[in-house]
This record gives structure tokens, C-alpha cells and sequence, in this order.
């Protein structure tokens, strides 16, 4: 994946993993924070990213922090409704593809998925949680077997299969579409479950078909 420009708001104990987890993975970043004792309480000495002082719901501050080129922001500070005004302002006044704010309310975060704003309760939040929502076209490994041989991953379902069947990604002895995440909450995948945008896939596939995986997905057909 090219690397892409994120902007964290909030340098906390998550924020900052989040910051550093993002730079490791090849893309530069950018996180905001109104403390700027913050950024050397948590952030290590040879931090190579942006540190911005302010507020992320300031168009100034989102300026100097690069949001007119950014690709994705988290928004991780403690306050619920400065996260969710800062996840809108991403996404109606930047363009900001991949936003997701961080909700401590779960009962409000499933309310804010319906609305169409990506969010994580504070009982499930963690760095993984964020990347996972962040850089979809990552794979990431729920789980594997003790031989190595099958694995559980998430995929974001591309916009060419929504309104499709799901049961027609899968290819036998390969992989299968098991569960859906839809608005925040996890199901089963049955025979005749229609894919919807905003959809994580949950899918069983052997280690040899991965890239068979993701060329599935490219591919759109439910023959």
C-alpha cells in the first residue's frame, strides 16, 4: 500500500501508540494535541512526525497539520463530542476518506455508525482496533491456526460488491465470507446476505489463497 498522510487529535497513552504504529507503517503523520507538555510526556525523542499544538475541530490547527493532503484521521481524545465534531469536520470540509472517532459511550457509537461516522467504544478501543478502520486494505489476522495453514482476517468490502451476495465471494476449499460487521454490530453471514458500503468482512481463508482473496474482491462477480 502507498504510503498516505494521517492526522491524529489527541496525544494520550493511545494517541501517541496510534501516531507511532501509523509512522511504522510507512506513512507519515501528523497528531494534534491542546497540551503541548503531551507530546514529550508520550511521544519518544526522535519522533519524526508533526506535533500540533490546538484543538482538532479548528480549521487552523487541521491546517497546520496537514488535512487538506491527509487520507485518514483518528480522533482520540477523551471528550465525546469533541471527537465526533472533529470526524465531521474531516469529512464534510476536508474530504478525509477514512475517519473514525473514538466514543467512550458504546450505546452513543452505535448511533454515530448509523449516521455514517466510523467510531470505536472506549471498552473495545486500542491501537489495533484504529488501524484496523484506518488502513482496511492492510490485512489483518483475527486469527490462525496452530499450523499456519487457515486464518481468520477482516477486509473491508469494496464499494463493487455492495448490493451483491456475499456468499458469492467465496470459492470452495479457499475461502468464505463467516461473519459482517454492519453499523457497529458483528453476524453471522448467511447464504442470502447482501453486501452493504461500510461493511467489514470477516473471512476464513487458507494461507495459500490470500492474493487469490484480494483479487476476488477487485473482481466483483457473484457468479
Amino acid at each position: 500500500m502507498v504510503g498516505m498522510h494521517a492526522i491524529v487529535v489527541g496525544c494520550g497513552r493511545i494517541g501517541a501508540e496510534l501516531a507511532m504504529s501509523i509512522e511504522a507503517a510507512g506513512h507519515s503523520v501528523a497528531i494534534i494535541d491542546k497540551d503541548a507538555k503531551a507530546f514529550s510526556r508520550y511521544l519518544p525523542k526522535k519522533w519524526s512526525g508533526k506535533a500540533v499544538q490546538g484543538f482538532g475541530f479548528d480549521r487552523d490547527h487541521l491546517d497546520e497539520a496537514g488535512a487538506r493532503e491527509a487520507g485518514a484521521l483518528a480522533a482520540t481524545t477523551g471528550g465525546d463530542n469533541s471527537n465526533i465534531l472533529t470526524a465531521r469536520i474531516a469529512r464534510e470540509t476536508y474530504r478525509i476518506d477514512r475517519v473514525v472517532a473514538r466514543i467512550q459511550d458504546p450505546r452513543r457509537a452505535v448511533i454515530y455508525e448509523r449516521l455514517g461516522i466510523p467510531t470505536v467504544a472506549q471498552v473495545s478501543w486500542g491501537k489495533e482496533q484504529i488501524m484496523r478502520r484506518l488502513f482496511p486494505d492492510e490485512t489483518v489476522h483475527d486469527w490462525t491456526d496452530v499450523s499456519g495453514q487457515l486464518t481468520l482476517v477482516q477486509k473491508e468490502l469494496p464499494a463493487i460488491w455492495a448490493g451483491k451476495k456475499l456468499a458469492g465471494l467465496g470459492e470452495p476449499g479457499r475461502f468464505r465470507v463467516t461473519a459482517v460487521t454492519r453499523a457497529g454490530e458483528a453476524r453471522m453471514a448467511g447464504p442470502d446476505m447482501v453486501g452493504q458500503e461500510g461493511d467489514v468482512l470477516h473471512v476464513m481463508v487458507t494461507k495459500e489463497s490470500l492474493e487469490a482473496l484480494d483479487v476476488r474482491l477487485e473482481e466483483g462477480d457473484d457468479r
